[in-house]
């Protein structure tokens, strides 16, 4: 089942990863599609991919930014039936005494606030179109995971403000949902990967395989994978799914 032709989407944090499978997914499903992104150079690369592409630069952290982003999607799509939140930074990976207090705010302010700022900005327009929310999270928002505290602590408060949003947005017939990924097949897993190897001491390729082994399937998720998800939950098939934690991880059982 695949979303309807012609769904007006955002999607934060659009040009690279996750994001940009989304936003390429999406459009191979008919979808018209705002990003944005904080690298000035690659969002005009990745609009100019694709004629009718249409963008924005935009830090989400910053209310006044936010405002920008969604007066300016508005305006390219005249308006909105889906915000996908996926915007997000991966944090330090420290133990809890060595993190910078400023690297903790600075994660909470993106992965978090970020995606409360765009949510609270949009609702006007979803509730308009009976749109949907689809909040990228991550397995590290329903599992501890060591070295990564500030990371999940973010995750896991994207997990609250996702039920909040369904039950606030629901009687309005806005749909919220959140996917959570696990190990995805990626530059930033490879960076925390080596980050997280160099604080325990250890080799990358012994940590990689002590990431899969945390895994039923033993295996990595692709960007691809996730977006089809995402699409899914778009879809007709997905119209009385909300509120709801996806995980898309090969089953992890453990960080």
């Amino acid at each position: 089942m695949r979303p309807r032709p012609g769904l007006r989407v955002l999607v934060t944090g659009g040009t690279s990863g996750i994001g940009r499978a989304v936003t390429e997914v999406l459009e191979a499903f008919d979808a018209r599609v705002h990003v944005c992104g904080t690298d000035r150079d690659r969002l005009a690369g990745f609009l100019t991919a694709r004629p009718g592409r249409t963008g924005t630069a935009c830090d989400v952290s910053s209310a006044e930014q936010v405002g920008h982003l969604v007066a300016e999607a508005e305006a390219a799509l005249g308006g909105l039936d889906v915000l996908v939140n996926n915007a997000g930074i991966a944090g330090p990976t420290a133990r809890l005494e060595d993190v910078d207090p400023v690297e903790w705010t600075r994660t909470l302010e993106i992965d978090l606030t970020g995606a409360f700022l765009c949510a609270q900005r949009t609702a006007p327009l979803l509730k308009a179109s009976r749109g949907a929310v689809v909040n990228i999270s991550s397995v590290a928002g329903r599992l501890g995971y060591a070295l990564r505290s500030p990371y999940n602590a973010a995750k896991f408060g994207l997990r609250g403000l996702t039920e909040s949003m369904a039950r606030e947005l629901g009687p309005d017939g806005v749909r919220v949902n959140e996917v959570l990924p696990g190990f995805v097949d990626s530059d930033r897993l490879n960076r925390t990967t080596a980050a997280r190897a160099e604080a325990m001491g250890r080799p990358f390729a012994e940590v990689e395989q002590g990431l899969l082994a945390k895994t039923s399937l033993r295996t990595k998720v692709s960007e691809q994978e996730v977006a089809l998800l995402v699409a899914y939950l778009l879809s007709p098939a997905a119209a009385t799914i909300s509120g709801q934690s996806l995980s898309i991880c090969g089953n992890v059982e453990y960080l």
